[in-house]
């Protein structure tokens, strides 16, 4: 048993009735479920005969809520709020990932609070990469539900600090403009009575949840298009662009017609529908990436929604309906398109599509950032393993969390959105201009 001991002085009783409630609330809900080191250290931090009163305005940290992150805090002694973000771990791996951020804070109105974000020393494919480096923004919204993009300050030793003044009584707090499964529902929920839609379960998540495939367009046209989304959970982009592709598609004109008719698109729109409940950063429930280990048979135990999508899509292989591209949609610091190399037979071939890709989509999107280098290569990724193993022309598409050099301005969903409508166009041109 862990005893907290408090001596009769002002400090420790302002500690004992104001510090020690904030703590609890972010800290024990991971404790009570087996949370391990991080939450012990936690513990060992509120016993600590080192810690300060809270005089910063702030009354409390909310991180109870649908993809609310996983987090503890306390305060430094000159004055900063220190927000302890929690790792989430690959299996078998010294991978690590933290990154979501998504909180709310009541507050004093008018006070003015400065975060310090903790534990960004993330671990990538075996090496050390902090996510300091891509925290250059992150949004706010007094009500959940408008948001707006404000910059953070890097500091040494991988840290970084947002300031906000309330602007009353709560604000929340995320590294993105948040999109949750009760938003997919809803989503979900205005396509299933279109004709134009079919939606069908293709397997579950490690945790038991659907996962649905939305088919939108003629399912005989004679082309197809792919697109997975939220294979890591923070990265919400993917959720935003399908959105704005999906309701361009269904519109009643004639061009969404044509387009309905040309091409038949398939959409995976939350492949990790676990760690998105969970607040996660990166991995599954099961600690496995979904966007690595492509280039080998999933396995259906630790990765069921890897399965689930690789048997949907030998399905599709023998009925003849493959996919003629696969577009696997992420965020990150870059915005690139990632292009990887695999050693496969006709290799010159795909870089020359995914070349006229990224030319159709600077022309008709504001797409600016370009392809990775010709030495690139990220084995395992849906990019490399669906050319590799199935010969499709499929790529990991990454779009900068903080930045649109193309419209000179932070990125928000509506800007994500139009990303997506602009996309129905640029497949129509991608097709017409290759015809394979």
């Amino acid at each position: 048993m862990i005893r907290f001991i408090f001596t009769p002085n002002v400090r420790t009783e302002i500690f004992r009735f104001r510090l020690l409630p904030l703590f609890a609330a972010c800290l024990l809900p991971p404790i009570l479920a087996g949370g391990g080191v991080s939450n012990l250290d936690a513990l060992a931090a509120v016993n600590s005969p080192g810690m300060v009163a809270n005089d910063t305005g702030l009354d409390y940290i909310d991180c109870r809520f649908e993809n609310a992150s996983p987090l503890w805090y306390g305060f430094s002694t000159n004055g900063l709020i220190q927000i302890h973000l929690q790792y989430d771990h690959e299996r078998g791996s010294p991978n690590r990932a933290a990154g979501h951020i998504h909180f709310s804070v009541e507050a004093r109105p008018g006070s003015r609070l400065t975060f310090e974000f903790l534990n960004l020393d993330n671990v990538w494919n075996g090496r050390p990469g902090s996510v300091a480096r891509e925290l250059n923004t992150v949004v706010v919204s007094k009500d959940g539900l408008h948001w707006k993009p404000v910059p953070t300050d890097r500091l040494p030793g991988n840290r970084v600090h947002l300031t906000v003044v309330m602007p009353g009584p709560k604000l929340f707090v995320a590294r993105v403009e948040p999109y949750r499964l009760s938003d997919l529902d809803r989503f979900l929920a205005n396509l299933r009575t279109n004709p134009a839609v079919e939606i069908s379960l293709i397997g579950q998540t490690a945790q038991g949840r659907d996962l649905e495939m939305v088919q939108v367009g003629d399912p005989h046209a004679k082309h197809r298009v792919f697109i997975r989304a939220r294979a890591h959970p923070w990265e919400t982009v993917g959720n935003w662009v399908v959105e704005g592709l999906v309701e361009r598609l269904l519109k009643d004109d004639e061009k969404a017609r044509h387009w309905r008719h040309l091409y038949c698109t398939y959409i995976l729109p939350m492949a990790n529908k676990d760690g998105v409940a969970a607040g996660m950063t990166r991995f599954n429930a099961r600690g496995k990436d979904l966007n690595r280990d492509w280039d080998q048979p999933a396995d259906p135990e630790l990765a069921p929604e890897n399965h689930a999508l690789e048997q949907w899509l030998e399905g599709m292989i023998r009925a003849g309906r493959e996919p003629h591209l696969a577009l696997e949609l992420h965020n990150d610091g870059s915005g690139l398109l990632h292009l990887s190399r695999p050693p496969v037979l006709q290799l010159d071939r795909y870089l020359g599509r995914m070349a006229t890709l990224e030319t159709l989509l600077r022309h008709h999107t504001w797409f600016t950032e370009g392809s990775t280098k010709p030495a690139f290569q990220n084995s395992g990724t849906l990019g490399d393993g669906w050319l590799q193993r199935y010969g499709i022309d499929a790529v990991v598409h990454e779009f900068n969390c903080n930045w649109i050099a193309g419209l000179n301005d932070r990125p928000s969903a509506a800007h994500w959105r139009a990303y997506g409508e602009a996309l129905a166009g640029v497949f129509e041109k991608y097709f017409a201009s290759l015809n394979p």
